[in-house]
């Protein structure tokens, strides 16, 4: 069985084609729920059972009161939402509060809502009709994490947002079969000073940490900031020039 990870929205903000994070994991997953979730057509936002959230900042989550307001009624279960426990108290008092917007846990009712939250601890695997996912230890600026899926074939990383962190290296050189490393390069290498306060990588950050790598994926960019995209890949290929660093691209898809 082939996995196929389609890319929704993968950029830093929004405006001329652009969307935030939201990747859909064959056609009933899906990882972050930024405004590329909004590219997909009715039909398949009905069919997303399960969204893994990396963390609670806006650009990564706008999408998903969209969705449960959109498709709800139209479900048989509840759209679970898989996340830190952090993560879920994060949407449970500032979204999901009666004043943001409903809270779809007890919408229709409390016994058959079309939202759930499962709470998914760093390290614990959630496993989906073949595939597994994991969230992976990330550092930034909230509580956020990485994902891993793991196939037959092979797996994925996605970073979500996060800076240098030793321990999502050593998560990483922890997976033999790392085929695809998707991760984060937000600023150039002028902006460092944004970049850490923020907690995103820079070109320079990114490749000390590639370095440290054991493992060969493939690399992918993402999360990189309107207008400054060609800055940022041309000053990622000067510094790790072995690695054959590509951007990923909207509508982009990745097999497993």
């Amino acid at each position: 069985m082939t996995m196929k990870l389609t890319i929704l929205g993968c950029s830093g903000g929004i405006g001329s084609g652009r969307h935030t994070t939201s990747l859909l994991l064959d056609d009933d997953v899906l990882i972050d729920a930024g405004s590329g979730l909004t590219t997909l057509d009715f039909e398949q936002l009905v069919k997303i059972d399960h969204v893994f959230l990396t963390h609670a900042h806006l650009d990564h989550v706008l999408g998903l009161p969209l969705l449960l307001d959109s498709v709800g009624d139209l479900r048989g279960a509840p759209v679970t939402v898989h996340a830190l426990p952090e993560v879920l108290e994060v949407l449970s008092s500032h979204l999901f509060n009666w004043q943001l917007w409903p809270d779809f846990r007890k919408i229709p009712s409390e016994a058959e809502p079309w939202l759930r939250f499962a709470p998914l601890g760093l390290g614990e695997a959630c496993t989906l009709k073949g595939r597994t996912l994991r969230p992976l230890p990330a550092n930034h600026a909230v509580p956020a994490c990485g994902l891993q899926v793991a196939t037959a074939a092979g797996s994925l990383v996605f970073s979500g947002d996060t800076t240098h962190s030793d321990a999502f290296v050593a998560a990483l050189n922890a997976i033999p079969d790392l085929r695809h490393l998707i991760i984060e390069t937000s600023f150039e290498n002028a902006l460092v000073g944004i970049a850490r306060a923020s907690k995103h990588h820079w070109p320079d950050s990114l490749a000390a940490e590639l370095r440290m790598l054991r493992v060969r994926p493939e690399i992918w960019i993402t999360h990189l900031k309107p207008g400054n995209e060609a800055a940022i890949m041309n000053e990622l290929r000067v510094a790790a020039p072995d690695w054959g660093i590509e951007a990923l691209r909207q509508g982009q898809v990745i097999v497993l």
